[in-house]
């Protein structure tokens, strides 16, 4: 008999606040946390909006230990999402009865990559008109240029290592980088290791910062990203006929996940059950979505079938909403082709249309917020939406909060590559 999973922590980083707690606040009240990139000079860049973490404070964590000072932006951002939801689970590697049947899993993308240092090694090593590389300057320059420390952070499986250090996590300790899927998947596998019996506790979440000139670069030169720089707060705007591409930004989402019995057995605080997980692929193009969704489909239908619901059992849709053409167009044909005349009925909502796509952490901060909307009954809005499209005509939530008892909420994570992801959280 499988056994049940819940959550019983949750911390996040995002462009609204570095906690949970204020996230939630910016959400519900229709905030957006896009500007102008600060981190790099994107001036002269198609897009220079982003969604950037704000006010962070890098400190607490390079205080802590020497190696840290080395660390990635993403690493940062994991670190302190893990400690937030550890608390707030009530929980630590001292606590524990055996940290072998506690482990971690991941959907973290690079954030270590350090474009101001590399740029000069590249630029000195290239020769010639037909731009040779200089095999031994690089080299040299590399050497007076880079610590192996930092170079190290550049592989994103680096993050699964400080955060098993760091909490104690001596269970499997596991990384999936499927793009804007990954934290999703992450937490639907390591809540697959929960029912099989393997572990008691699992880490899971996502963290991805490619706020760099080379991860703005290639976005804009897939014509993936917003150009609207004049009006960086109504730049994401899923749904609406005039959207012309998402937000890049960074960030980091955990949550903790339970054996229901082991949660009850310590007094833990519950928030809900995680109980359906469906993943799928398109198995069709790099960059586009399926025309008819059919990974899409597959994955909600799965997922619905994993939590052993069917389509009007759920209340509210967190969507993957990315404010680009295509993907919201098939998002919402493949919610009709899984929920029927159910569709129409049930709110659905995308938080992009505030913190941006953070892209690796997309999933798992958008399922904290479908876990608060149980928590609190109130559905965030998709603020910018101004202009329906005919394509797209559900219900969604426009511009404001709205209040509405919310048992279930399925939330949905789609990646380039077309991996797909379809996450259902209950009332307990």
């Amino acid at each position: 008999m499988p056994k049940k999973v819940v959550i019983t922590g949750m911390g996040a980083v995002t462009p609204l606040a570095n906690q949970v707690r204020d996230t939630w606040k910016g959400l519900t009240s229709g905030a957006s946390g896009v500007g102008h990139i600060t981190i790099f000079d994107a001036s002269t860049f198609p897009t220079n909006i982003a969604g950037e973490v704000k006010n962070f404070d890098f400190k607490k964590w390079t205080s802590r230990a020497k190696d840290y000072s080395y660390l990635g932006r993403n690493s940062f951002f994991a670190l302190e999402a893990a400690d937030e939801a550890m608390k707030d689970a009530g929980l630590s590697a001292s606590k524990m009865t055996d940290t072998r049947r506690f482990g971690v899993y991941f959907g973290a993308g690079d954030g270590g990559f350090d474009f101001l240092n590399y740029a000069p090694v590249v630029a000195k090593a290239i020769m010639g008109e037909e731009q040779t590389v200089n095999s031994k300057v690089y080299f040299d320059e590399s050497v007076r240029q880079f610590k192996p420390q930092a170079l190290l952070e550049q592989e994103p499986c680096q993050v699964i290592y400080h955060l098993s250090e760091e909490f104690g996590a001596k269970g499997p300790v596991l990384n999936c980088l499927t793009a804007c899927a990954a934290s999703s998947q992450a937490i639907g596998e390591a809540s697959e290791l929960i029912r099989g019996g393997k572990v008691d506790i699992m880490m899971a979440g996502g963290t991805h910062s490619m706020i760099h000139p080379l991860g703005v670069a290639g976005f804009n030169l897939l014509t993936a990203l917003s150009t609207r720089n004049d009006a960086p707060t109504k730049a994401s705007r899923p749904f609406d006929k005039t959207r012309d591409g998402f937000v890049l930004s960074e960030g980091a989402g955990v949550v903790i996940l339970e054996e229901y019995e082991h949660a009850k057995k310590r007094g833990a605080k519950i928030y809900a059950e995680l109980c359906g997980y469906g993943v799928s692929a398109d198995a069709f193009r790099l960059t586009d979505p399926h025309p008819q969704g059919r990974g899409a489909v597959q994955a909600m239908r799965t997922a619905l079938a994993n939590a052993g619901m069917k389509p009007k059992d759920i209340h509210t849709i967190n969507a993957h909403g990315t404010s680009t053409e295509l993907n919201d167009q098939i998002e919402t044909q493949a919610i009709k082709l899984v929920f029927g005349g159910e569709a129409n009925k049930i709110p659905v909502s995308s938080i992009k249309s505030m913190l941006g796509h953070m892209i690796a952490a997309a999933g798992v901060v958008e399922l904290i917020a479908s876990v608060l909307t149980i928590q609190n009954n109130l559905i965030p809005p998709t603020i910018n939406y101004e202009n329906p499209d005919e394509f797209c005509d559900l219900d969604y939530v426009p511009n404001t909060a709205r209040e509405a008892r919310t048992d279930t909420v399925l939330s949905n994570s789609f990646g380039f590559g077309g991996q797909n992801v379809a996450l259902i959280v209950k009332r307990m």
